[in-house]
C-alpha cells in the first residue's frame, strides 16, 4: 500500500488559491480513477475536480469554504501500488485542533451523559414533611416552592403525556384525574374545562429559529466584487421615462411571424439600442485600471448580462455584440442563460465585458440603481413596463388620453470616468431608437 497526494492543479491563468465549495467524498470513503471528489470556485467559475487514482481518502485538506493553494494537497488517497503509477508520500493535512487533541491524549473513555433518573413517587409523610419545612429538599427554595416542586414529582403519568402537558403550559398538579396516574383523557378534559380556571391553551408561534449561514462560494465571490466596487467606484444613477408602445406592437409582430428562430425579449432590442449609440459615447464603453490610472475605450461591445441562478448572480458575456442582429443576440442569450443556470458557463464566458445590461424583467420595480460590474464604468437596467394614460396629440392639434407602454431605464455611472451631462445624453439617444423602433434596423 502506498499513499498519493492529489495536489490542486492550476485551474485558471493568474489563478492563485480556490475555494472548497463542495466535497463529494469523506474520509474512509474509496474512490474510483476519475470519479468526481469536489467543487473548487475560482474567481470565474466553478470547477469540478477529479481523482486522478483509485483508493480510499484518508486526508481532505480543509472544510467547504476554506482557500487551497495551487500545488497544495487538496487529498490524500491511500492506493496499492501498481506499475507506473506516480506514488507520492503525503504531506500531512492540518487537523483540526480538538482531533489533534483527542489524538494525544490515548485511554481516555468518552463521557456519556447518563439519562436523567425518573422521579420517583412521594409519600404522604416526606410530603407532609416538606409542607413543615423539615425536608432535606433545595436549600434555596421557601418552603411553599419545595412544596410545589416535591407536588409535582409526586404526579404519575408516561413520557408522553409530561411531554404534551409541557408543551402546552399545563401544571400536571392542577389536572384531576381518576386512577394513579394522568393519562391523555384527563389532560383532554382539562383543556375542554380548564378555560373555567383561567387557563389558556397557548397560540402556535410563527417564530422560527435562527439560521446561521456560512458564506462561500459564488456568495462570497458576489459579496467580495460588490464591495470592492462599492468602495473603489463614486456612482452615480441617471433615469429617464421611455414610452415603448411601438416597441412592444413590433416585438408582438415579429414573434407572430418568427417560424423556427429564438422568441423575441425586450432584451435584444435594447441591447441593439446600446451598440448603436455607443460609438458617440465611448467613454461608457471602457473599463478602468485603478492602480495604473488608465481608461480604455473599446472599440468593440462585449455585452455582460447579468444572469440570476440557484448559486447567485453571474455576468456572461455577449462577444461582438455590436455585430449581431436582434434573432442573433436573442439566441445567444438564451445559451449564455441556460449556461450560467445549469451551472455549464465557461469561464472564459464570464470574462472580458465592456459594459453590462442587467434587467429583472416583470419584476422590474419603478427603477433600480445598479452596481457596476468592475472595473467597468457604467451598467444599464431596464425597469418593468408599466401601462398608464397620458397625454397624446391629435390631428385637430388638441390633446387626446391614450394607453401608453412606459418602461424607466436606469444607467449607473463611474463618476471618475462619466459626467451627468454623458450619462443623460446617452440615454437620450438610447430612448429616440427605442420610440422609434424603426431605426434599429436601418443601416
Amino acid at each position: 500500500m502506498a499513499r498519493f497526494t492529489f495536489r490542486l492543479p492550476d485551474i485558471g491563468e493568474g489563478i492563485a488559491e480556490a475555494e472548497i465549495v463542495a466535497w463529494h467524498v469523506a474520509v474512509g470513503d474509496r474512490v474510483e480513477e476519475d470519479q468526481q471528489v469536489a467543487d473548487m470556485m475560482t474567481d470565474k467559475a466553478t470547477v469540478e475536480m477529479e481523482s486522478p487514482v483509485a483508493g480510499v481518502v484518508v486526508e481532505l485538506a480543509g472544510e467547504v469554504g476554506d482557500q487551497v493553494a495551487i500545488g497544495s494537497a487538496l487529498m490524500v488517497v491511500e492506493t496499492e501500488e501498481a506499475e507506473g503509477a506516480e506514488l507520492v508520500e503525503a504531506a500531512p493535512v492540518a487537523e483540526p485542533v480538538e482531533e489533534q487533541v483527542e489524538a494525544e491524549t490515548p485511554g481516555v473513555p468518552d463521557v456519556v451523559e447518563a439519562p436523567a433518573p425518573r422521579p420517583a413517587p412521594v409519600s404522604a409523610p416526606a410530603q407532609a414533611g416538606a409542607q413543615d419545612g423539615e425536608g432535606h429538599g433545595d436549600p434555596g427554595l421557601l418552603p411553599a416552592q419545595e412544596h410545589d416542586v416535591v407536588a409535582a414529582q409526586a404526579i404519575l403519568a408516561s413520557p408522553a403525556v409530561r411531554a404534551r402537558a409541557k408543551d402546552l403550559g399545563v401544571d400536571l398538579a392542577q389536572v384531576k384525574h381518576d386512577g394513579q396516574h394522568v393519562r391523555h383523557a384527563d389532560l383532554d378534559a382539562f383543556l375542554r374545562y380548564g378555560s373555567a380556571q383561567g387557563y389558556q391553551a397557548p397560540h402556535a408561534s410563527r417564530a422560527r429559529d435562527d439560521e446561521a449561514i456560512k458564506v462561500i462560494g459564488m456568495r462570497r465571490r458576489i459579496a467580495e466584487n460588490m464591495a470592492a466596487s462599492k468602495r473603489a467606484i463614486p456612482h452615480f444613477t441617471y433615469v429617464d421615462e421611455i414610452d415603448v408602445t411601438a416597441l412592444e406592437d413590433m416585438r408582438a409582430a415579429l414573434n407572430a411571424n418568427r417560424g423556427a428562430r429564438p422568441k423575441l425579449t425586450m432584451l435584444p432590442f435594447m441591447i441593439v439600442a446600446i451598440c448603436r449609440t455607443l460609438p458617440d459615447f465611448p467613454m461608457l464603453n471602457a473599463r478602468y485600471d485603478d492602480e495604473g490610472g488608465v481608461v480604455t475605450r473599446h472599440g468593440r461591445v462585449h455585452m455582460g448580462m447579468a444572469t440570476q441562478t440557484d448559486a447567485g448572480l453571474t455576468v456572461p458575456v455577449i462577444r461582438d455584440a455590436q455585430d449581431m442582429n436582434v434573432w442573433q443576440l436573442a439566441s445567444e442569450i438564451g445559451r449564455l442563460a441556460e449556461a450560467a443556470r445549469t451551472g455549464k458557463i465557461k469561464s472564459d464566458e464570464l470574462q472580458g465585458g465592456t459594459i453590462t445590461i442587467t434587467s429583472l424583467g416583470p419584476l422590474g420595480g419603478i427603477a433600480t440603481t445598479p452596481v457596476i460590474n468592475r472595473p467597468e464604468v457604467a451598467i444599464i437596467g431596464p425597469n418593468k413596463i408599466v401601462e398608464r394614460p397620458v397625454f397624446a396629440k391629435n390631428v385637430l392639434g388638441g390633446d387626446d388620453i391614450v394607453r401608453a407602454k412606459l418602461m424607466n431605464l436606469s444607467i449607473s455611472c463611474d463618476h471618475r470616468v462619466v459626467d451627468g451631462w454623458d450619462a443623460a445624453s446617452y440615454v437620450q439617444a438610447v430612448k429616440k431608437l427605442l420610440e422609434t423602433p424603426v431605426l434599429l434596423f436601418a443601416d
